[in-house]
Formats: structure tokens, sequence, C-alpha cells
């Protein structure tokens, strides 16, 4: 299939981080034709999941901090 992308994880968008994920995983699926390249997409794929933990986890604190910001409805009398 390809390389392994060398853009660097940390400036990854969300959607970029997961769908590069999504092309890692089917490359590891698929069988990388040398054990070094099967633990270089490993490694990237380990990366990924990471980034895309970190944006999930940084949408859930705006998430909360939105919720904690607005007061809530069905305490207005």
């Amino acid at each position: 299939m390809s390389a392994v992308n060398d853009t660097p994880v940390d400036t990854l968008s969300f959607e970029a981080a997961r769908d590069e994920l999504v092309r890692v995983v089917a490359e590891l699926e698929q069988g990388a034709p040398t054990l070094e390249h099967s633990l270089a997409l490993w490694e990237r794929g380990e990366a990924l999941a990471a980034r895309c933990e970190e944006w999930l986890l940084g949408a859930k604190r705006r998430l909360e901090a939105a919720r904690t910001a607005t007061p809530d409805e069905s305490d207005a009398s």
C-alpha cells in the first residue's frame, strides 16, 4: 500500500487523524511486507489513536464547560 505518513500527529485535525488511522488499520489487516513496516504502522496507529482521544476529551471538556455556563432551563421558574 503506502509508506507511513510523516506528518506530525500533533498537527492533525480529528478528522485527518481518524481517516489516517482507518488507513493504517486497513494496511495492518492486509499484512505489511516487513516486520519493520508493521512496527512503524503500529506505532503510527497508536499515536493517531491518542490524537483522536485528545480531540474527543477536549470536545467533552468544552461541552461540559458550556453546560455549566448555561443556566439549566428546568431551574427557571
